[in-house]
Parts: structure tokens; sequence; C-alpha cells
């Protein structure tokens, strides 16, 4: 399947550079794959959308400070991003700067030294001199929020906290799963007290989600493997809920990965932590996802095809064109988007 069949165009001017305040006053398309039909709204509506037949799954990773700046010895600046734990002081990561070669020592603030013990293409592996609970205190205080390159917004502790779902628990994402970003805490309760249930999976968000695809051909597409775990009773509910016919809504694209990786059969989750690297892209049946709540994706992007696995994808990029023309706000601080099916 061809890239450029997932191409849309998309006005500079409509990529959100912030968060709508409150959060749950942005707009929410709601879409109908059955009917094809569209429903225009705002996200603090989806409490009125939601029946007590629905299932609420999110995503309750933590994104931490994953940008470290630093110098070489030689005095050249270095930018270290953070991308997977290996061990205590061990991480694997990116590097931005001249010359990084192994045996190298990286010399950022608060006395902390990174030295390259490994390179595997652009990735790199590196030992901190400090590990555990003191290593994370450190990234916290020098570490920068790691937001996507098309947000211009300078790190502060304003984005620190608008860059996180306020349900964050479990450290670990170096990106936020930005379609839980439109909650509140006030919406999530009035939405529980109406008789939702809501659970938690995790998983911690790589920049392998975000990677540009490089093939023409999507099938050729590799995905980077990211952590993810769903405990045992969090496993049996779900199955019971499905087997009872409830409605399994994933809030968010790493939600229904990890759902559907989970998915040993149609219908039935397993539990446990891996890693994994699931690719979801037109022809792939959904063996537990029933709806999601997402965000309105990049052109050619791994994610797009995801979405349109689950609609079809040119009633998909129909409603893409729809929503530039109404000038709805795209990416990490845009607006939502409800695919379900239809509703009673």
């Amino acid at each position: 399947m061809k890239i450029d069949l997932f191409n849309y165009k998309l006005p500079k001017e409509l990529i959100a550079q912030k968060q709508i305040k409150p959060r749950d006053h942005s707009r929410l398309l709601i879409l109908d794959r059955d009917n094809k039909k569209v429903e225009h709204k705002h996200f603090y509506d989806i409490f009125d959308v939601l029946s007590d037949n629905d299932i609420l799954v999110i995503n309750n990773t933590k994104v931490f400070p994953a940008r470290l700046f630093g110098k070489k010895i030689t005095g050249g600046k270095v930018e270290v991003f953070l991308t997977e734990k290996i061990d205590n002081s061990i991480w694997e990561v990116m590097i931005k700067g001249k010359g990084i070669k192994k045996e190298d020592i990286i010399y950022l603030e608060n006395k902390l030294e990174a030295k390259v013990i490994e390179k595997n293409n652009k990735l790199y592996k590196v030992k901190f001199n400090y590990s555990g609970k003191k290593l994370e205190n450190i990234f916290d205080s020098i570490g920068n929020t790691p937001l996507p390159p098309y947000i211009k917004s300078l790190d502060s502790k304003k984005i620190k906290k608008d860059y996180q779902t306020v349900y964050a628990k479990e450290r670990g994402s170096v990106a936020a799963p930005t379609a839980g970003l439109h909650f509140t805490d006030k919406l999530l309760k009035k939405i529980k007290k109406k008789g939702i249930k809501v659970f938690n999976v995790t998983l911690h968000v790589g920049l392998g989600t975000f990677a540009p695809v490089e093939v023409k051909d999507i099938e050729k597409h590799k995905i980077h493997h990211e952590q993810a775990s769903i405990d045992k009773k969090t496993s049996e509910s779900l199955n019971k809920l499905k087997k009872e016919g409830r409605n399994i809504i994933a809030v968010g694209t790493t939600t229904a990965r990890t759902l559907e990786a989970f998915s040993i059969k149609k219908n039935k989750l397993s539990f446990g932590n891996k890693n994994v690297d699931i690719y979801i892209y037109p022809g792939y049946k959904y063996k537990f996802v029933d709806d999601l709540i997402t965000n309105f994706h990049l052109p050619k992007s791994s994610l797009l095809f995801m979405v349109s696995a689950l609609a079809n994808r040119k009633l998909i990029l129909d409603i893409y064109k729809e929503a530039v023309k109404l000038k709805y706000r795209f990416f990490s601080f845009g607006d939502a988007m409800f695919i379900t099916k239809k509703r009673k």
C-alpha cells in the first residue's frame, strides 16, 4: 500500500502550539464509521455521548524530562535524548553532536557524566555515573520536556504540566499519550459517577511511534518496540466485560496498541510486561478495541495508518479534509476525534 495514499494538506497555522484551557474545551469530532456520519462538539460533551455500556481504557504512563544538554571534553555542545532505560545506570539514547564515538564522556549539569559504551546506527548506549532514584532526580532537575519538533514553545513549568495527562502515574515516556490530554479530573469523576468503568494500562511512548515513515510501501515500515504492561486484575476484568458485550474504548493510539498487542485471540487479553512492536495499518482487524478517542495525526504517519485500520482510509482522509476546512487544531496539543460505530 503506497504511502502517498495517506497524505493530506495541512496549513501550518492549524498545528496547535499550546493547550486549550480548560483541557476539555478542545473541539471533538465524532465519526460514526458505520453510517459515515459526523458531529462537531466539544470534548466535555463526551460525557453525554458515552453510555454505561462503554468501558474506557487509558494509558497511565508519565512523561519525564528526557532532553539533556552538555559538552564534550573539547567544549563541543552535545544534546542527549533519553529513549529507553536498560538498567539503573545504562540508557539507550540519541545524541546530537559532532564526532561522538565509543568511550567518549559527555559532561552534563549537576556533575552528571555519560560515557558512550556502544553505538548502533543512530542510537547509542551510555552509562551514567549515578544510578537509580538519584539519577532520576538529576534528570528531573536538569532535563527538558521532550516536545515534538512541530511545537515551538520553550520548555517551562507550564509546558511540563500541560504535556502530561492528569492521570499520569508510571514514569517512562519520552512523549505524551496525547489523546488523554483532553481529560480533566472533574470530567473523569463525572464519567465514573455515570457508571462508566475506567481501566489503566501502561505503554511507555518511545520515539518509534513518531519516527517518519521512509518507505514508499507502508508494509515495509518497521516499528520500534515500546515497553508495555497490563496487570492480571485489569486483564481479567476487561475480558469479562468484553464477553458481556461491553464496548471497549481505547483513549489514544498507545492504549489501542497495548490492548491489541496483548490480545492472544479475538476478545481475549493476556497480561504481564513486554516489549511491543505491533504495527497496525489498513487490513489489520482489531481484536479487542471497539472505538478510539484520538487526536489528528501527521500526514504519512504510522498513527494515521493505525486510525485508517479502524475506519475506512478514504473516509478518514475525507474527515481530515473537513477538519482542515473547519480549522480544527492538529497534533499533540490539538483537538480530538472519537471514532465509533453506530451508538444506541
